[in-house]
C-alpha cells in the first residue's frame, strides 16, 4: 500500500484527506457511520469568541451541482468548544485544525490565544468574515485587510498558522503573499463563492440572507485553477479545496500543488466520502506504482 501520510506546516496528517469546516460539525453523527479515525484531519466548525446562532432561515439552497448557504457561522464559542467539544475530539486519533473567525481582528486574536494552551494541532483562520470595523468588507478580500488580521493571530499564537482565503477577489496571488508575508505557516483555498439564488414566484432571494457561499462540483474548476496559482507562488504549504467530490479529484487538485485536500459539501450527499477517496487514492497511488502520495504534488506540467 502506497504511504498516504502528509505534513502540512510541519503537522502531521496520516492521510490527505481532511472534512472541511461547517461540513462536518464537531464528528458526532459521522461517527455513528466510521471511526472518525480513519480521517486524515478534523477542520472544525468556525469557532468565535462568543456564542452565534448563525442567521436565520432559509440558509440553505440547491443549485445545479452545488450549494449556497448563509449559515453565518452559527457556534457554541471559544470557551464552550475548549470546555465540550475539544476533549471529545482529541480522543479520535485524528489531526484537529481549529477553526476561527470573529468580527474584528481582535477578535480572532483573541480566539487563537484561548487555543494555544490547548492540543489542538493547527489553527485556521478564516479571513472571509466581515470586519465590522471597516464598513463590513470582509478581511480577505484587500492585501492590507488579510495582512492585518493575520498579523495579530501571528503575534497571539505559537501553534502552526494555516489562513482560509477567500475566491472573492482580483488577485488572489497577491492576497496569499500578503499573509505569508505575515507569518502564515500555511494557506488554504477556496473558501465559498458568492452567490444568489431567487424564487421567481415570491421574487425574493432564496436565502433570508439575500445572498450566500456557494460550494459544490461547480466550483472546483475555479479552485483548481485558484490553488494552482498560489502554490506556483509562495514558499508555504498549501492545503486545496473546493468541489472535491472524489479521489480523482483530490489527486487532481494535489496536482496543481496542494499539499493536502478538504473536502465538504460531497459529505452532504455521501457522508462516507472521506474514507471512499483516502480508499481510491491508495488505490490509484498502487495502479501507478507510486510509493507516497506526497509524489504527485505540483506535479502539474504545463504546455
Amino acid at each position: 500500500m502506497a504511504d498516504l501520510s502528509v505534513k502540512v506546516a510541519g503537522v502531521d496528517f496520516k492521510n490527505p484527506v481532511i472534512v472541511a469546516s461547517g461540513t462536518f460539525g464537531y464528528g458526532h453523527e459521522y461517527e455513528e457511520l466510521f471511526p472518525l479515525s480513519k480521517l486524515g484531519g478534523i477542520s472544525t466548525k468556525g469557532t468565535t469568541g462568543a456564542k452565534r446562532t448563525g442567521n436565520l432561515a432559509p440558509r440553505i439552497a440547491e443549485t445545479p451541482s452545488g450549494i449556497l448557504n448563509s449559515v453565518g457561522l452559527q457556534n457554541p464559542g471559544i470557551d464552550a468548544f475548549i470546555e465540550k467539544e475539544l476533549p471529545y475530539l482529541l480522543t479520535k486519533d485524528t489531526t484537529i485544525v481549529a477553526n476561527i473567525a470573529g468580527a474584528t481582528p481582535e477578535e480572532c486574536a483573541e480566539v487563537a490565544a484561548k487555543l494555544d494552551s490547548t492540543d489542538v494541532d493547527m489553527i485556521e483562520l478564516n479571513i472571509s468574515c466581515p470586519n465590522v470595523k471597516q464598513g463590513g468588507a470582509a478581511f480577505g478580500v484587500s492585501c492590507e485587510g488579510a495582512a492585518g488580521v493575520t498579523k495579530l493571530v501571528r503575534a497571539a499564537t505559537k501553534k502552526p498558522l494555516m489562513v482560509k482565503l477567500s475566491p472573492n477577489v482580483t488577485n488572489i496571488v497577491d492576497i496569499a503573499k500578503a499573509v505569508e508575508a505575515e507569518g502564515a505557516d500555511a494557506l488554504s483555498l477556496i473558501n465559498t463563492l458568492l452567490g444568489m439564488r431567487i424564487d421567481i414566484n415570491s421574487r425574493r432571494p432564496i436565502l433570508r440572507n439575500n445572498v450566500g457561499g456557494l460550494s459544490g462540483p461547480c466550483v472546483f474548476p475555479v479552485a483548481v485553477r485558484m490553488v494552482w496559482q498560489v502554490a506556483s507562488a509562495v514558499g508555504i504549504d498549501v492545503v486545496g479545496m473546493g468541489g472535491i467530490s472524489n479521489y480523482e479529484d483530490a489527486i487532481e487538485m494535489m496536482m496543481a500543488g496542494a499539499k493536502a485536500i478538504q473536502i465538504g459539501t460531497v459529505l452532504f450527499n455521501n457522508p462516507y466520502a472521506a474514507v471512499e477517496i483516502a480508499d481510491g487514492m491508495n488505490s490509484w497511488l498502487d495502479s501507478k506504482g507510486i510509493k507516497s502520495v506526497s509524489e504527485i504534488v505540483g506535479t502539474v506540467e504545463k504546455w
